[in-house]
């Protein structure tokens, strides 16, 4: 991942040009209480980045009721990311068979930096040397940094540019952090929301009946330790 970003950082603030307007401050941006994702894309026009981008402006109401707003980054200019939404925007709707599904007008529902130079890109560690423009000159790779209320990075993924990321895994996801953010639960293998829970294991066993009562179900293990102790999704 990023070589000067890790888990818990307080994520940088920065400057941008996007495809919407002018971003003076990201962390402005974000907001008092909001979730921000980050993610950047090789190349505006591509098959993959087309096709990830239209999943997100499907799922961007779910991300939005999660007080989660999201903003992407590529190479490219703002004038090729505005002349492109259109082709998101139809691919989602060929996708969704409903025409009113996806963003009224032509406008995606997220801005999409224009990082020219690279810069900002290579700061947070987003280059991919893999992958090169006609130029020779390195793009971005499939980045993405979920930023937490507090400024902090809560979760990173790097995807090399021939493998489209699994935005309803990243929703999945969102909903593990913002849970575990306040309940002392962690969310087990294929966890959906709303799924049975495991207590962390940094409370002992008289504290998580103080939490949670006695819906705790110790599952016996042939170690003999009890650790795998599951309760019903906190409310």
């Amino acid at each position: 991942m990023s070589k000067g970003i890790l888990l818990g950082d307080k994520f940088p603030d920065f400057q941008a040009e996007t495809s919407e307007s002018f971003i003076s401050s990201f962390h402005d941006w974000i907001g008092k209480d909001s979730w921000a994702i980050l993610f950047s894309h090789p190349r505006d026009f591509t098959p993959v980045c087309t096709t990830e981008l239209a999943r997100l402006v499907q799922l961007e109401p779910e991300f939005k009721k999660r007080n989660v707003k999201l903003i992407g980054l590529s190479c490219d200019s703002v004038q090729s990311h505005r002349k492109w939404a259109d082709d998101i925007i139809e691919l989602c709707r060929m996708k969704s068979g409903d025409s009113n599904t996806c963003c009224s007008g032509n406008k995606l529902p997220f801005p999409i930096i224009a990082d020219d130079n690279r810069s900002l890109a290579s700061k947070l560690g987003m280059m991919d040397p893999d992958e090169c423009d006609e130029k020779g000159a390195a793009l971005t790779a499939r980045c993405l940094f979920i930023i937490g209320p507090e400024k902090t990075l809560k979760l990173s993924i790097l995807y090399p540019a021939t493998t489209g990321r699994n935005f309803d895994e990243i929703l999945r996801v969102v909903d593990s952090l913002q849970l575990t953010a306040t309940k002392l639960v962690a969310t087990p293998v294929d966890w959906q929301n709303g799924d049975d829970c495991v207590v962390v294991p940094t409370i002992n066993d008289n504290e998580a009946k103080k939490l949670f009562g006695e819906k705790i179900n110790t599952v016996e293990l042939p170690s003999g330790k009890r650790y795998l102790r599951m309760v019903e999704h906190p409310k």
